[in-house]
């Protein structure tokens, strides 16, 4: 007999729900462009906030398609236990129209199986064709 594993259900976002990064937009409006191929992200801190947002939606396809290829995994393991709360950049370095590298640092606030958490990270983008994609990140105390 086979197993059959289940993909978690995302949260329902709407076009005209507020964006789960954060900023002061409707999801459609803010990172669910960068999501539909609309548009691209043009600093690193808005390719930050698009994959936490991913990441809350679990579009996996997204986060593979950002993700710069030289540290790339086959997949996304999302944990149906994880419930993303809210995200707070803390720091950017670089990043910009003008730059080819660049940093954000962040905090993202989770509940998993019901237990409130944070995550601290580093994250370094990179340009790659021309995009900016996500490269490797530090986890901070």
């Amino acid at each position: 007999m086979s197993r059959r594993t289940t993909r978690p259900e995302p949260p329902a976002v709407t076009a005209e729900s507020p964006c789960p990064c954060g900023l002061p937009a409707a999801y459609g409006a803010c990172c669910g462009r960068f999501h539909d191929r609309r548009s691209t992200a043009q600093t690193a801190e808005l390719l930050m906030r698009s994959r936490y947002c991913a990441f809350v939606l679990r579009d996996e396809a997204y986060l593979l398609r950002t993700w710069h290829p030289a540290t790339r995994p086959g997949s996304v393991d999302f944990d149906p236990a994880m419930r993303w709360r809210g995200l707070e950049i803390v720091d950017t370095t670089d990043g910009t129209l003008f730059h080819t590298s660049g940093t954000v640092t962040f905090v993202a606030r989770y509940t998993h199986g019901g237990q409130p958490g944070a995550l601290r990270e580093r994250s370094r983008f990179e340009r790659a064709d021309g995009a900016w994609a996500y490269v490797d990140g530090t986890f901070e105390e």
